[in-house]
């Protein structure tokens, strides 16, 4: 689909894919090394120490507010499918810390001279798609004039304050379970270089228009106390700071790790983006195994809209998977947490 008037694919605009595009997370650590501590209020349930997905503030004992940001470049050449998809990545925070999305405001960074409004309302009524589909407002927003054109929202939802979930939650014992395919990145970067079959396509948006709201009933009903959801850094990125910040080693069965399917060939024919080989390049120093490249390039591929990551007793994170299975949701028990110190072995 071309949408500017020189013949030109959204996608052509975007440098990048989708959350492939954020900043690496080794050079995201160094930045966040150098920012002094803030005092931290009592109110303030989760905030930067241990990278969680969204900030928690408590407003009393039954009630705590979930304030989270997410945006990014095109990532399909459809402006009313990127905008959903976008507004559906953004809220996805929310989940995963165990909340439900209130409302969203619209976050726009637009190509004025290059694209036409029409394009850009489009955009946005994919983002409001989205929030009708989560259960969320969209109340105005703020946009820029950028000559490279950027989507996305902030969300601020609701949980409660005993039912949270954070990145800093996993246990020794638990079983870890993943609720959406990896290989967004790789599909992605197929779509933007033109070699993306149909099928591969549709098997992509179809995961990254999916809400992950049934995912983290699922994941606070089986008692999980320890959940990301799995982005731009990847599975093995996202494990690596979950299993850090929660002191546990973790361990990932290649066999059972879902993906869609012909991203591995893509993979081996160098449809890889440049924000996945950082991110293998960041988890490589933790990883014990004997991972294949194409394996830890796969484990490592940055996802845009990806699912949620949390672990569980085995009995109940066996539970959820089926009953999520049972919605349709493509859920996999991909591994174990026992003691340790951060380390990740894939199998």
């Amino acid at each position: 689909m071309t949408v500017a008037a020189d013949g030109k694919r959204l996608t052509e605009f975007s440098h990048g894919a989708g959350c492939g595009c954020k900043i690496g997370p080794g050079a995201l650590a160094e930045v966040m090394a150098l920012l002094a501590p803030s005092q931290r209020p009592d109110e303030l349930l989760v905030g930067t120490e241990t990278g969680d997905d969204a900030a928690v503030w408590r407003l009393d004992a039954d009630r705590a507010l979930v304030a989270t940001t997410d945006f990014f470049t095109p990532v399909v050449d459809d402006p009313r499918l990127w905008g959903r998809i976008a507004a559906t990545n953004a809220a996805s925070d929310v989940y995963a810390m165990g909340g439900r999305p209130l409302f969203a405001l619209n976050l726009v960074a637009w190509p004025t001279d290059a694209l036409p409004p029409e394009v850009l309302a489009e955009v946005l009524a994919g983002g409001a798609d989205a929030g009708r589909a989560c259960g969320f407002v969209v109340v105005g927003g703020h946009s820029i004039d950028d000559p490279e054109p950027k989507y996305g929202m902030a969300v601020i939802g609701e949980v409660h304050p005993d039912r949270l979930l954070t990145n800093a939650g996993l246990r020794p014992g638990d079983a870890l379970v993943l609720t959406k395919r990896l290989g967004i990145g790789i599909a992605t970067t197929a779509v933007k270089r033109g070699v993306a079959s149909t099928a591969l396509v549709d098997a992509a948006v179809a995961s990254m228009i999916a809400p992950n709201g049934a995912a983290a009933a699922a994941a606070v009903a089986a008692g999980a106390t320890g959940c990301t959801d799995v982005t731009g850094f990847g599975l093995l990125g996202h494990l690596r700071k979950m299993a850090a910040a929660s002191g546990v080693d973790a361990t990932v069965r290649m066999a059972d790790v879902p993906f869609l399917d012909g991203v591995r060939d893509l993979a081996d024919a160098g449809v890889v983006p440049g924000g996945s080989q950082r991110n293998r390049d960041w988890v490589r120093e933790v990883v014990d195994g004997s991972p294949g490249e194409t394996d830890l390039l796969l484990l490592s591929d940055a996802q845009t809209s990806g699912g949620l990551l949390f672990g569980a007793a085995p009995d109940r994170a066996a539970r959820a998977v089926a009953e999520l299975g049972d919605r349709g949701v493509p859920a996999a028990v991909i591994g174990e947490i026992g003691a340790g110190t951060g380390r990740i072995r894939v199998l």
